[in-house]
């Protein structure tokens, strides 16, 4: 099995589940037409799987993207790396795809163009029983079960209970063929003679394997150590649907985290060790029960998730995903089945997000142990081990073939004799002298390698037993791999954003309610939101003498790096707020009348900051407002704490008196008041230029100094 980012699952929806789905299709209507994403190749008609990201939806998602690699690639002090996205044959080959990158298919029997994903086909019926009248509690959870297990079971089971269950074409209500495999990967030939086949690569994954050695040289020879990629995979998946979450080309955010064998402890586990997560456990999907709330580092002591690398990769998921505008209330980690894993690997768990769909995976965290490495080392013949060196000597024991075996094995084995010995290495001492003692009775010996079944004779097993002195140890990194569906992402943050402000929420210029329609909104966050304010003249007259402010906003936004938006149309600015919540956008720059006029001396250079989910409005300085979003966007200060620093736009058009009254007047306001920026200034260029031994002392001798009033 090769794991990869599945297709949906399905879940019986919760109340809220009804809701996300009771809003979708307003939703898909708005990211079309406010063009988010739209299906690619529109004009043509479109071609299922395909879709273009329009300006809004580009901006989220490179905004997500740069999210992401802040909270990994920054935080984590992860490297990252660029690979090509096409791959030659005998690199898909050695990882597994080729054989292995498939889902089973079946056809009508009588209608050879209809086509569906068995296991899928399998899923949705499952719900369709589950929904049926009169189906008793019993019923239910043999449904249920079938439905957790459908996507793991082998050809013969999804095809036993296909039959057992009466699953028929959905539209014709014709038999079905029996399952097939069908590889998932776009073929592509490579150079003018199309001789060399080649892949579009169905996941950054294996590009971070291929460059493993030159990394790990980067990172000085020292473990352990993560790589990251971030980039396009296509799969040529059977009927793609819902939207962004079943694509043919899609982003992928990948993580390699290589480590040393064994307990696999982590550092910084303890910073994530008390989170609480929903934890969809293996025995809880086979007895059909309800995911549990359990605390991450009790998971992790009690067995349940296998390490502490692989429980801090699940924490650290689960804290961007909050980050990124997710509701934890609607996340849970489901383990994978043990039909469902893969041979090799330890322990496998995906990140999954109730939506109108039911629950979607978004993320894979999985344990790879040393598969992938170990793969490419045996295609290759390249040494892709790591080494450190030992506190203390020992002494182990070791068997050593002499130069006329391997010598041996290369002249009668060929092109496979690098595949033998690379078996040969990969065992023990033990093993390796108890075949030679067996070859040398005179029995001949067989080895299986890679499926193929080799004889060996006492020649190419000619060695000896003996000790050495060992300073270092040699080992095959394992691999705990966080695999990231971006586009699925979005959708969840899409979905969990969207609400529907109640009708009369149209707004004047003074922030307050009118009569106008329901109106829709998504909530998305400060850092993944396409523009994080949009500047309005208040009407037309304002247009037209504001050049002045504007351009004063654009250069400080643009110098503090903020995306932005002008809105300079002619409809009321409330309806401009509207227009505007709906692309997500959390902050409103207002310049009005008061902004431009000297008849208002406390309002002048002054301008309206909306907030876009409480609708307040605040009174700030134009010199200072871009700062005040930037420092909102990056976390450093809260709303909240803005409506501590400056007047509401009702405090400020009432005056400074009403303001003081009730203690909310505008700190740069009261510090401007009393020069305490310019005099406190004053003293220390005055320190900077006489350079006394102690400034402190100097700049509050020049403070006390000043006459007081």
């Amino acid at each position: 099995q090769v794991p990869r980012l599945c297709p949906p699952r399905r879940a019986q929806p919760s109340d809220m589940s009804n809701k996300f789905v009771g809003q979708r299709d307003n939703l898909e209507d708005l990211c079309k037409r406010r063009f988010f994403y739209r299906p690619a190749f529109d004009i043509y008609g479109g071609t299922a799987g395909f879709y273009t990201y329009g300006p809004p939806g580009c901006a989220v998602k490179n905004n997500l993207i740069a999210l992401w690699r802040k909270h990994f690639v920054i935080e984590e002090s992860l490297m990252e790396v660029e690979d090509t996205n096409i791959m030659p044959h005998p690199v898909l080959k050695a990882s597994g795809h080729v054989d292995r990158f498939s889902d089973f298919m079946v056809k009508d029997v009588k209608d050879a163009n209809r086509f569906f994903r068995a296991d899928k086909l399998l899923e949705d019926h499952m719900d369709v029983m589950m929904a049926a009248k009169g189906v008793t509690e019993d019923q239910r959870a043999e449904y249920e079960k079938v439905k957790n297990s459908a996507d793991a079971y082998s050809r013969e089971d999804l095809h036993a209970a296909l039959v057992k269950y009466g699953v028929k074409s959905p539209e014709t209500k014709n038999d079905l063929t029996e399952p097939y495999e069908f590889n998932l990967m776009f073929p592509t030939p490579i150079g003018p003679s199309g001789l060399v086949q080649g892949y579009l690569r169905p996941e950054t994954a294996q590009g971070i394997f291929l460059n493993y050695p030159f990394c790990y040289e980067q990172n000085g020879g020292q473990m352990p150590f993560g790589v990251a990629q971030i980039g396009k995979a296509f799969r040529n998946e059977i009927a793609p649907r819902q939207g962004l979450l079943r694509q043919r080309e899609f982003t992928q955010a990948e993580i390699e985290f290589f480590c040393r064998p064994g307990d696999k402890p982590h550092p910084k586990f303890v910073t994530v060790a008390d989170l609480e997560l929903q934890l969809f456990a293996s025995p809880q999907q086979l007895a059909a029960q309800p995911a549990q709330k359990r605390r991450l580092g009790d998971a992790v002591k009690e067995g349940l998730i296998a390490n502490e690398t692989l429980g801090y990769f699940i924490g650290r998921t689960y804290l961007l995903a909050i980050r990124a505008g997710i509701l934890g209330e609607h996340i849970r980690f489901r383990q994978h089945l043990p039909t469902e894993m893969a041979h090799y690997a330890q322990d496998c768990w995906d990140m999954e997000v109730e939506l109108s769909h039911g629950w979607v995976e978004c993320v894979g965290i999985a344990d790879r142990s040393a598969y992938d490495l170990t793969s490419h080392a045996k295609a290759t013949g390249k040494d892709l081990s790591a080494r450190e060196k030992l506190a203390e000597p020992v002494t182990e024991t070791v068997f050593t073939l002499n130069k006329k075996a391997t010598a041996m094995i290369g002249k009668d084995f060929k092109r496979d004799a690098k595949a033998v010995q690379c078996h040969l290495d990969g065992l023990s001492a033990q093993e390796l002298a108890a075949l030679s003692d067996k070859a040398k009775e005179g029995a001949s010996v067989e080895v299986e390698v890679d499926g193929r079944a080799f004889t060996l004779t006492s020649a190419h097993l000619d060695g000896k037993l003996e000790s050495r002195t060992v300073h270092e140890r040699t080992f095959v990194p394992n691999v705990v791999e966080p695999s990231f569906g971006i586009d699925r992402l979005l959708t969840a943050i899409y979905e969990h954003a969207y609400y529907v402000r109640a009708a009369g929420g149209d707004e004047d210029e003074g922030g307050k309610s009118g009569t106008g329609p329901a109106r829709a909104v998504l909530r998305l966050t400060p850092e993944v939101a396409p523009y994080k304010c949009i500047i309005c003249p208040l009407d037309a007259r304002v247009t037209a003498a504001y050049g002045p402010v504007l351009a004063r906003l654009r250069e400080r936004l643009s110098t503090l790096g903020i995306q932005y938006k002008t809105d300079e149309s002619g409809a009321s600015v409330g309806k401009r707020y509207a227009r505007n919540d709906e692309l997500g956008i959390p902050f409103g720059i207002t310049v009005d009348f008061d902004t431009l006029s000297e008849q208002t001396p406390g309002l002048v250079d002054t301008v309206t900051l909306r907030e876009r989910d409480s609708t307040d409005q605040l009174r700030v300085p134009v010199s200072e407002v871009c700062d005040a979003i930037q420092k909102v966007c990056a976390g450093n200060q809260s709303w909240e704490g803005l409506c501590k620093v400056y007047p509401s736009q009702e405090q400020a058009k009432e005056g400074g008196a009403a303001a003081a009254a009730s203690g909310s007047s505008s700190t740069a306001g009261y510090l401007k008041q009393h020069q305490v920026e310019k005099l406190l200034n004053a003293a220390v260029n005055d320190a900077v230029e006489k350079r006394p031994d102690d400034p402190i002392k100097f700049i509050a001798d020049q403070l006390l100094a000043l006459p007081r009033s």
